[in-house]
């Protein structure tokens, strides 16, 4: 049974191939514009931009730290409302550039918080992105990317099934294989919200510390 699921996903991946290889060259494009954007930034930009992220620094080293329940409620949350949003536009042949545009955005925020802190703090900045927003990110963007491309198959599909003239198969069985992918990628994406809190905040935590 599971050797067939798994011959299943990988069918899958071989035929949208196209799509998913896409999707990771738009992720990858974002962080080359967020690295870009970085270094495009003047100095009077960096040294704002720094103030508030000291300021982040030694509200930590003041002991004003955030219970990580809570970073684990808000973490959650905002992937849900992201997978959720992903969800809905796939739903939707016009709403298919929108998950262009989120992806990219993503990859964007990604590559400029790494680029912003390496640039600002050097190798200690490089260890503070390895080993405090690496860790969750291993899991996440896996989980954009294919909620992401997921979005896009079901929408040309949807597209596909508008413009042809064949009788073609109900939609709701690809629908339903959509909405409980799309249910699995939410609780893969709760195993990151996890990682986040408990393992990459407290990993923060001591580096900055360590650091001031």
């Amino acid at each position: 049974m599971y050797k067939n699921k798994s011959l299943m996903v990988v069918d899958h991946v071989k035929e949208n191939a196209t799509v998913y290889l896409f999707m990771i060259i738009l992720f990858l494009t974002g962080i080359v514009f967020g690295a870009i954007l970085v270094n495009s930034m003047n100095f009077i930009q960096k040294q704002e931009l720094f103030f508030y992220l000291e300021r982040f620094f030694g509200q930590i080293t003041g002991q004003q730290n955030i219970k990580n329940v809570d970073i684990l409620k808000s973490s959650f949350l905002y992937h849900s409302k992201y997978l959720l949003l992903l969800f809905v536009l796939g739903l939707s042949v016009i709403g298919l550039p929108i998950v262009w545009v989120l992806l990219f955005i993503k990859g964007l925020v990604v590559g400029f918080s790494i680029g912003f802190i390496v640039n600002q703090l050097g190798f200690d900045g490089l260890l503070l992105a390895a080993l405090s927003i690496a860790p969750q990110n291993i899991i996440i963007i896996p989980i954009y990317i294919t909620a992401g491309s997921l979005a896009m198959i079901f929408s040309l599909k949807l597209l596909n099934k508008l413009f042809a003239r064949r009788i073609s198969q109900p939609v709701f069985q690809p629908f339903g294989r959509y909405l409980i992918t799309f249910a699995f990628l939410l609780v893969f994406s709760f195993v990151a919200a996890l990682l986040e809190a408990y393992v990459a905040n407290e990993t923060m935590e001591l580096l900055i510390k360590s650091f001031y």
